[in-house]
């Protein structure tokens, strides 16, 4: 197992000596409008006592709400903002809070029982207020001891096949001393959003990790280990940017989560499940590498008996006098055991349609290049800037599938491959394009083999 995820920590940058840090006049402005909303608050509470006194109960009710919404907003969105500016801060773990159904009805009691208590006065009602906020606080407060200290670790095979079902190997380490925790899921995380936009397409939407996975316990300094199945739709470059981390322990009243930062790609190689296309395609190579074998090379295949028009100078003397009966020596065809594999990458308009038999080339192609490892015959793959040397398949296979992975159309003008290739190569062509018929130069015709994509 190969690919494991590394973690980044971000250092501090260091101060230059004699200067200080600048002021943060936006922590400043923020806590100088949290002073006045609370200030506010607390006039309209001291109001509402007033207004309940004199009789006017509905006065009295409005100005306790609006006193208990400010004083809310200012614990949501001024005292976690200025939290993270301090030194203690830094020390703790950044959740982001989702209220769950339960979650939503328990907020409506609470708020509900604090304008009852405010109007009324009643000793029972701010007890059980008390108690209400403070199931909140150990919530939070249990929440943020169980998302602390863990590490996650995604193991993959080193080749991985697109629409193949690929075992993954997923670890989560509790590094807590004293300890557990409880119905951790693990998920990957929604991409971030800047000033009220998302992030750029393309960035984590070909994330490894597209289901959710859960641990019920996790006991103090260990590690649970799940076994995933994962089964990628497509080629190309795979990115698992992060996870996040959540947790409704202990109440489920809040969703709490954290993001943990990870970096790990990999190159996911395209389906090599025979297609109906590569059915169609390889009986044709196949009779024309025999036809156009030229010669017999010096490997001895078989010895068979002698058919008429077979040459006398590969009659086998030895075995004819111990079996009473002509036989010939057969050897193996030195052009069956090479291949040059060329894909043309170059699109004309590069449309929807055009974009799809380009695809079915690609995936046709990575089963021609599968087929002749698993025979053992000699290979070379050819497509734009780049190229590997005739060598054994098994040598060169995954360099090829690596690069059939992350091929795109190449529109350029002067990308013309074909007319680069000699037509008389060390082996016999097997050519995938998506250039017209007319185009193909002339030499290629009598050693190569064509497919052409608008036929796919």
């Amino acid at each position: 197992m190969e690919d494991r995820l590394e973690f980044e920590a971000t250092a501090p940058v260091p101060l230059a000596r004699g200067s200080g840090p600048p002021p943060d006049w936006k922590a400043w402005q923020r806590f100088l409008l949290a002073l006045f909303g609370l200030g506010f608050a607390l006039f309209l509470a001291l109001g509402a006592t007033a207004l309940r006194e004199a009789g006017h109960f509905g006065l009295a009710a409005g100005a306790a709400l609006a006193a208990l919404v400010m004083s809310a907003v200012v614990a949501v969105r001024t005292v976690p903002y200025l939290a993270r500016r301090t030194v203690l801060g830094r020390l703790m773990v950044r959740l982001e809070y989702e209220f769950t159904g339960t979650g939503l009805v328990y907020l409506l009691v609470v708020v509900a029982l604090s304008l009852a208590a405010v109007n009324t006065g009643n000793n029972l009602l701010y007890i059980l207020l008390a108690s209400l906020l403070a199931a909140l606080i150990v919530s939070g407060a249990v929440s943020r001891v169980v998302l602390q200290g863990l590490e996650v670790e995604l193991e993959l095979p080193e080749h991985i096949f697109a629409r193949q079902p690929t075992p993954a190997r997923l670890t989560l380490r509790n590094r807590k001393r004293f300890f557990a925790s409880f119905a951790v899921t693990l998920t990957t995380p929604a991409p971030k959003r800047r000033r009220g936009r998302p992030e750029p397409p393309g960035v984590n939407d070909r994330a490894l990790l597209t289901e959710p996975v859960y641990w019920d316990y996790v006991p103090r300094q260990s590690a649970r280990v799940r076994q995933l199945e994962l089964t990628l739709p497509s080629r190309g470059l795979y990115a698992q940017e992060g996870f996040r981390i959540g947790t409704r322990f202990p109440f489920g009243l809040l969703v709490k989560a954290r993001r943990l930062p990870a970096k790990q790609q990999v190159i996911v190689l395209p389906a090599i499940q025979p297609t109906e296309e590569f059915y169609e395609v390889l009986p044709l190579v196949s009779g024309e590498v025999e036809s156009m074998a030229k010669g017999r090379g010096h490997d001895l295949y078989a010895i068979r008996d002698y058919r008429p028009g077979d040459p006398a100078r590969h009659v086998d003397w030895k075995a004819t006098a111990r079996t009473q009966q002509l036989k010939v020596r057969e050897f193996t065809r030195e052009d069956e055991r090479r291949v040059i594999l060329v894909f043309d990458a170059r699109l004309g308009r590069g449309d929807a349609p055009e974009r799809a038999r380009f695809e079915k080339g690609v995936e046709l192609g990575a089963c021609l290049a599968w087929h002749f490892y698993e025979i053992g015959a000699e290979m070379q793959f050819v497509t734009q800037g780049y190229e590997t040397r005739l060598r054994r398949a098994g040598e060169v296979i995954f360099a090829t599938l690596e690069r059939l992975a992350l091929v795109e159309p190449w529109q350029a003008p002067e990308g013309d491959l074909l007319a680069r290739i000699p037509a008389a190569g060390p082996g016999f062509h097997i050519i995938l394009t998506s250039q017209p018929r007319g185009s193909i130069p002339t030499g290629l015709w009598s050693t190569s083999y064509i497919v052409f994509f608008d036929s796919l």
